[in-house]
């Protein structure tokens, strides 16, 4: 149709209504562009599933459009499930220094280093995509080198915030740069997606600095004691502060954990860590120190089952055992359905006598988003036209709408959405309109996807109520049963103190069975349905369990 107008369409595939798998789609016409690529972590129930990644079904199949990923930080729920997505759809990815760094390691061990385009951008600059015009804008996090992007389309600007906070004493770094934010401000800004995971928390966010503080007075108290600190591996500013509390008191710091070890390498080569000369040695040279001459940092800050810290409070570790006296430092706060697990890691760590200062005892974290005043401040400087709350449960882009709502936006001019909405703008309007397929992908080790919702029923049920199976002979012409059943019990009773049920589930079985040969049924099918009724009947009414069963004829 001549002179119609196009729409732009904004698409979040992850991180609303969910913490982590961040991923948002803006399409004009026929091309599109990707801000953040994240994984989520799994939820008690996904048994034995190790990430959860976004559904990308929407752009494999318009995966002509697609120009480029852009990506805000260098965290694992912003760029975690890159190599899965780069694997199906091969496009440039944009992002600063240390964000390609990081990038770098993950397409390494998914051996697609040589296939991906990598373009690191210095916040200031303005990428040019097609029609997008994308500029980095300088912010503060837990991680170096966070940005904001201002994206100029055909229809308007839009500013994406991604994770930030607002630092006036950053550890390294200047602080978020407002002013920028403010001239984008006076120019016009049609659209605001603004992070919301600390909008339930008045007041600021303490600076990163506040932290070294504590440290300092920790490692003061603790001269003759050796010191874990056990936090994220991506928070290359509290791992510095870490550094220099150790190094002024001529301490050796170690480092534990594969990730942990990845980034301090990363960021030592790219110049984002400092760590004076003869600092670091490698773990297994502690041996050679006395206690009050070690520092050694960590992953496993959220009680991760595999991570080093769990490892090392269930003497499970081959380097590092836990002595009566050592001071071990927990310097993160539990993410949303952690808390058990961290709770279970400090709990071994006392009773095998070791000091543990953890959140709730000393500020030894502080958190790297921002909270309501920093959020205020940043929607007073932009006064967008629209707002779309991003990056958390619903619960936290509902507080963030009532936010926007006090700083005097319209309601029908902020749109909470959920992950699949489709959300299409022009310089006027702004209005929901349908929606696209959305949802989780899991990545149980090498298969990604090939776990759905019918394997975890499986798995849920084998985990509850255990299994059963029934091994039958048959004659395939007649029916006839030669040799049986035999009945295996795994994760349902201990067969050997459960003899005499076992013995009356055979019997239900075999009468079942002779039954089916006195009608002249041989339809193994029917034969097999009817073995997993009868015994399911009989399990049922003697112990109020009921085990999967698996009838298994042998062709004779």
């Amino acid at each position: 149709m001549a002179g119609r107008v196009s729409k732009l369409k904004v698409i979040p595939l992850g991180g609303l209504h969910e913490i982590g798998k961040n991923i948002t789609v803006l399409e004009y016409n026929k091309e599109i562009i990707i801000i953040d690529c994240g994984i989520a972590f799994p939820e008690d129930d996904m048994l034995g599933i190790d990430l959860v990644i976004p559904d990308y079904t929407y752009l494999i199949k318009n995966k002509d459009k697609i120009k480029g990923i852009f990506l805000t930080h260098g965290h694992e729920d912003h760029i975690g499930s890159l190599p899965y997505f780069l694997k199906e759809i091969n496009v440039p990815v944009f992002g600063t220094k240390l964000t390609i760094g990081l990038v770098e390691n993950k397409l390494r061990e998914h051996n697609i280093i040589n296939k991906v385009e990598r373009f690191s951008v210095m916040a200031g600059e303005t990428i040019k995509l097609g029609c997008f015009k994308v500029e980095f804008i300088r912010t503060n996090h837990s991680i170096a080198d966070s940005v904001a992007f201002a994206i100029t389309t055909p229809v308007g600007v839009i500013v994406h915030s991604g994770d930030f906070k607002i630092d006036y004493t950053p550890i390294q770094g200047e602080m978020i740069d407002l002013q920028r934010f403010a001239e984008i401000g006076k120019k016009g800004v049609l659209l605001f997606l603004c992070e919301s995971t600390n909008v339930e928390h008045p007041g600021y966010t303490m600076s990163e600095r506040t932290v070294g503080v504590i440290f300092e007075e920790i490692f003061q108290d603790s001269e003759d004691q050796r010191i874990l600190v056990a936090t994220f591996s991506s928070n290359i500013d509290r791992i510095q502060q870490i550094i220099n509390s150790a190094a002024k008191r001529k301490r050796k710091v170690a480092v534990v954990g594969r990730s942990m070890s990845n980034v301090v390498k990363t960021a030592c080569e790219l110049g984002y860590l400092n760590v004076p000369q003869n600092t670091m040695i490698d773990i297994a040279e502690i041996k050679n120190y006395t206690d009050n001459q070690l520092v050694i940092i960590t992953t496993g800050s959220q009680g991760e089952t595999m991570s080093a810290l769990s490892r090392i409070a269930s003497n499970d570790h081959k380097q590092i055992e836990v002595k009566p006296g050592d001071k071990i430092i927990i310097s993160s706060s539990p993410i949303p359905g952690n808390e058990k697990a961290i709770y279970k890691v400090i709990n071994e760590l006392l009773k095998k006598g070791a000091d543990v200062i953890y959140d709730g005892i000393m500020d030894v974290h502080v958190s790297g988003h921002a909270r309501q005043e920093e959020i205020k401040l940043l929607h007073a400087l932009l006064k967008p036209k629209f707002f779309v709350p991003v990056h958390g449960e619903y619960k936290h882009l509902k507080a963030h709408e009532k936010l926007a709502l006090t700083m005097g936006m319209e309601k029908k001019n902020i749109f909470v959405m959920g992950i699949g909405d489709i959300l299409e703008l022009n310089r006027e309007s702004a209005k929901l309109n349908g929606t696209v397929p959305s949802g989780q992908v899991l990545v149980d080790g090498l298969g990604v996807g090939d776990v759905g919702n019918i394997v975890l029923r499986d798995r849920k049920h084998l985990s509850q109520d255990g299994l059963m199976i029934v091994v039958v002979s048959m004659e395939k012409e007649t029916g006839r049963m030669l040799s049986g059943p035999d009945i295996i019990s795994r994760g349902f009773v201990y067969v050997r103190e459960s003899e005499e049920l076992m013995e009356e589930a055979k019997n239900v079985v075999k009468e079942a069975l002779f039954k089916c040969e006195r009608r002249n049924i041989n339809e193994w099918s029917y034969i097999k349905t009817l073995i997993k009724d009868t015994l399911r009947d009989f399990l049922w009414h003697k112990t109020k369990r009921s085990p999967m069963i698996l009838p298994i004829i042998m062709d004779i």
